[in-house]
Formats: structure tokens, C-alpha cells, sequence
């Protein structure tokens, strides 16, 4: 179900964070449309806070319906002969329960301190599992990020595999940490999986890239739109360019082509340039 929230503040992004801080959503899980723009006013006289619309998708809880449940029909009991006793129904019980054990998972591929934090526990466990069905050993580092999240760095041989092309293969591996541990959770932390590094030196080109673009933005007066990128990549460029002074970011179009759009702010109180009059030429 798509849901939107008004929120107003000081100035656009101000605004924008007051949302997501409420929502608990990260900018590239919404889009942002600007009802108004700040205005500063005359010496603070009329002065207008922005107010800005978050379009959000929320999915609603699937509604549980008790289904009525009628009484089955009494059978009739069959004579026991007393020669033949009947035999015991829960014979296939040991068979049955083999079989949900062999089909169980494996145990952990690799010892968890038992003073180990619960979450980074299970973290380590998962992960361990993943990378012996992968055939690859890593050695697994797991810390507390800043702002409440939690970053794993993998290290060891075999790292391209894990990084894959353009990190596909570590975002798919982040993707599903972040599904297991989350699942059933009722609050959310934000799992950052790395491999030798790889974020880092992506931020790094990202950011570079995301400047230059708002440089072009600035200087043309018009909106840059980059190539498709996934949604880290995306919360990269938008964090870059969040205090930006001239431009705003937004992601459009949809999976796998999603890209973010890095338009200009006109500064309040620019005109718009004067349109060129036509020249005559003069005849004597």
C-alpha cells in the first residue's frame, strides 16, 4: 500500500530527515515531492518553513481470519477381535523424524564465543553456513557502527567471488544477512557486509562522481541524471550530495534501471534570465 506524510522544517532537507527519522526509512526508500519552498522573509517577517510530501510503500499486515471449524463425524467403532490386536497407529514416527533431521541444516560451521553478543552470533552463524556452502573461507570481523548500525568484514582468499561484478555478489549476501537476522524482529539494524574493503574504495569513486555531477548541475542550471545503480550504490550518492548547497537528489524509475537525478535549486531571490530580444536589422 503506497502512503504519503507531510513534515515541514526549517529548510527542504531539514524537512526530509524529520520524515524518514519518523518513518525509520532510509531516502532512497521514498520519493520527495516539495509542496513549498523556505523563505527567510524580511528580517524574519514572513518568514515560511518548507513543507515537503514522503510517498512511501507500507505492506499492511495480512488480515488472519478465524475459519469455523465444525466437529468431524464420530466414527463408528470397529469390532477388535481378540486374536488380532490393532496395531499402534505412530509406527512411521521414527522414520518421519529421521527424516526432518537429515534434512535439517548443518551445524554451525564455525564456534561462536558463548559471550558473544545474540545478534552477532547469529550473524556469524549465517554467515558461516553461506560461505561453506560457497567453499570459501573467510575470516568473519563483525563491529557496532555509529549510528546503531553493524558492519562485517569478510577477509581471506577468494574474496573476487564474494565481491562479484560491481559488488553484485556482496550486495545478494547482504541482502539475505539483512533478511534472516531482521526476520520476526521488531526493531531493525541495518547490517553493512564488506570484503577487503571493496565499500570503501567504491564510496570513494561514488562520491567523487556524485560531486562532479553536482558541479555540471550548477553550472548548466539543469537536472544530471546518472546510470542505474543499485540501492546502496544510490544511498551513496544521496548522502554525498544531502549538504550539498544548489542541488537535491532523488531516485525514479524502477528495479533494475532505478537511477538517481541530481537537480538544481534555484537560490532564492535568482530571476529567471531575461529572454533575448530579437534583433533588426536596420536599413538605410
Amino acid at each position: 500500500m503506497i502512503k504519503t506524510l507531510e513534515k515541514s522544517g526549517r529548510t527542504e532537507e531539514d524537512a526530509i530527515q524529520a520524515a524518514l527519522k519518523e518513518l525509520g526509512l532510509e531516502r532512497d526508500d521514498v520519493s520527495v515531492e516539495i509542496l513549498e519552498r523556505a523563505k527567510s522573509g524580511f528580517f524574519g517577517i514572513g518568514a515560511t518553513q518548507a513543507v515537503v510530501r514522503i510517498t512511501y510503500e507500507c505492506q499492511d499486515a495480512p488480515e488472519v481470519r478465524k475459519e469455523e471449524v465444525h466437529p468431524a463425524p464420530k466414527a463408528e467403532a470397529a469390532p477388535v477381535s481378540a486374536k488380532k490386536p490393532a496395531e499402534p497407529v505412530k509406527k512411521a514416527e521414527p522414520e518421519a523424524a529421521k527424516a526432518v533431521t537429515e534434512a535439517a541444516p548443518t551445524a554451525e560451521a564455525k564456534a561462536v564465543a558463548p559471550d558473544e553478543n545474540p545478534k552477532y552470533a547469529a550473524i556469524r552463524s549465517f554467515l558461516s553456513g553461506l560461505l561453506d556452502k560457497m567453499d570459501i573461507e573467510a575470516e568473519i570481523e563483525i563491529s557496532e557502527r555509529p549510528n546503531g548500525g553493524i558492519d562485517v568484514n569478510l577477509s581471506g582468499n577468494g574474496m573476487g567471488a564474494i565481491i562479484g561484478r560491481r559488488g553484485e555478489t556482496l550486495d545478494a549476501i547482504q541482502h539475505l544477512t539483512n533478511y534472516v537476522i531482521n526476520r520476526g524482529s521488531e526493531k531493525r539494524a541495518h547490517i553493512n557486509i564488506d570484503a577487503e574493503s571493496y565499500r570503501a574504495k567504491r564510496e570513494d569513486a561514488l562520491t567523487h562522481l556524485a560531486e562532479k555531477m553536482a558541479e555540471k548541475a550548477i553550472k548548466y542550471k539543469r537536472s544530471m541524471s546518472l546510470e542505474p545503480m543499485n540501492s546502496y550504490e544510490r544511498h551513496v550518492i544521496h548522502t554525498a550530495l544531502q549538504n550539498y548547497e544548489g542541488v537535491t537528489t532523488a531516485s525514479t524509475g524502477e528495479e533494475p534501471n532505478r537511477r538517481v537525478v541530481v537537480s538544481y535549486v534555484k537560490p532564492e531571490g535568482e530571476e529567471e534570465p531575461a529572454a533575448k530580444k530579437p534583433k533588426f536589422r536596420e536599413w538605410a
